[in-house]
């Protein structure tokens, strides 16, 4: 049996934080506000896997009202969701995602994003994909307001 799911996440670009996406820490003037480290990706790829295991969302796991999850590290909540993928007796197949931004150029570190995120999930970085794209200045990406992430995923029962 397979099972998909798709997730989508979006956090404002601010001055005085740290721009983290896919785990790596990306040289930008601005950064993601969130209550964690607001990985825009890596929550993506959290609500997919849930959706598709119909376990609700990110919000509904590590709601941004607990100080637990106070500028905790995405990997970490990736992690978690990733343990109840293998408790529900799951495997992920594979990751596509793709990262709304106007800048910085995301593709310098999009491998070190995937190796990341096939780390926490156990699987490899050839079964994670990662792409990054503009809105040629339309919209709150293009106005550099924001960052926008999309995932879908592919889970086999075991």
């Amino acid at each position: 049996m397979f099972r998909v799911g798709i997730g989508y996440d979006v956090h404002a670009l601010v001055p005085g934080y740290d721009l983290i996406i896919g785990g790596v820490k990306i040289p930008h003037d601005k950064g993601l506000k969130g209550h964690s480290d607001a990985d825009v990706l890596v929550h993506a790829i959290c609500d997919a896997l849930l959706g598709a295991l119909s376990l609700g969302d990110i919000g509904r796991h590590f709601p941004d009202t607990d100080p637990q999850f106070k500028g905790i590290s995405s990997l970490k909540l990736l992690s978690y969701v990733s343990e109840l993928v293998r408790e529900n007796s799951y495997t992920v197949v594979n990751v596509d995602s793709v990262v709304v931004a106007q800048r910085p150029k995301l593709s310098p570190f999009i491998e070190q994003m995937k190796k990341n995120i096939s780390s926490v999930l156990g699987i490899l970085p050839s079964q994670v994909s990662v792409k990054a794209t503009t809105t040629e200045k339309l919209g709150f990406e293009g106005r550099e307001e924001g960052i926008s992430a999309q995932a879908v995923v592919l889970l086999k029962r075991l």
